[in-house]
């Protein structure tokens, strides 16, 4: 049931709500529709919208982008154009111009496809409690609610390096059967770099370790890529939905691990 709607105009006042038991509203397509469609105790939410928090920041390399963006916003960004590809996956157009990139972190799997793109551009989420701020790797806050995630920090990947791909059911508005996302470098016609993270396929988003590992030092072929997703199975723990069935989510994974890192 819901009690209230805070509307702070700086982050201590929000801070403070939070630290009272209510719960943040970012954009509401995720929170929204559960408080609507089940009982809940009485619940009052802290919305962020007049926090501050809106915006793409980029200098040199590195990229700042506030918990509170949309992903319309993101996508529409020709400096973070890489992401572009990631945000269109995702839902419709008018809930892009809601959701947001901060609530994009604690949606459940087998949504959260930004996140997915996020941990394998191993970017960091500064986080706000009562002790300060601080940085953590976006794959550590998987499950958690660390305080309040203010901005999302990364750098862009070499060009070509970033690959990302989503197998649905239907082009648009549609969770993840399978996605995954990398970044691979090569020298010497190998695989000198690699960072492989996968959605769909665990109660949270999986970075493939496996599969990375066995990518270094190999040639990005077709052998090499399905060595590395037989490799990977073992780190997938799928489940049943109404999109797939956790059979099939582990079936077709080395179909889609072998389109994302070869584009075939």
């Amino acid at each position: 049931m819901l009690t209230e709607v805070h509307v702070p105009d700086d982050l201590s006042e929000a801070l403070r709500l939070l630290a009272g038991g209510a719960r943040v509203l970012g954009g509401g397509t995720s929170l929204m529709p559960r408080l609507n469609d089940h009982a809940s105790a009485p619940t009052e939410l802290v919305s962020l919208r007049r926090a501050g928090l809106a915006g793409v920041r980029v200098d040199g390399s590195t990229v700042r982008i506030g918990a509170t963006t949309t992903l319309a916003a993101l996508e529409h960004d020709d400096r973070v154009a890489f992401l572009s590809p990631v945000v269109r996956s995702i839902a419709s157009v008018p809930v892009r111009s809601l959701a947001t990139v901060g609530g994009n972190l604690f949606a459940e799997q087998p949504y959260g496809d930004l996140t997915v793109a996020l941990v394998a551009l191993d970017a960091r989420a500064s986080v706000l409690d009562a002790a300060g701020h601080r940085e953590e790797p976006v794959a550590s806050l998987a499950g958690q609610h660390p305080g309040l995630v203010t901005e999302l920090v990364l750098e862009v990947p070499a060009p070509s390096a970033f690959r990302y791909l989503k197998a649905t059911r239907r082009r648009y508005n549609s969770a993840s059967i399978v996605t995954v996302a990398a970044v691979v470098e090569q020298a010497d016609g190998v695989v000198s770099a690699a960072r492989v993270a996968v959605g769909g396929v665990g109660r949270q988003v999986v970075r493939a370790t496996a599969v990375e590992e066995a990518l270094l030092g190999r040639p990005l072929d077709e052998a090499t890529v399905a060595g590395a997703a037989q490799a990977g199975l073992d780190q997938l723990d799928p489940r049943d939905d109404a999109y797939a069935s956790a059979w099939y989510r582990a079936r077709v994974f080395p179909v889609h691990l072998r389109r994302a890192l070869l584009g075939r």
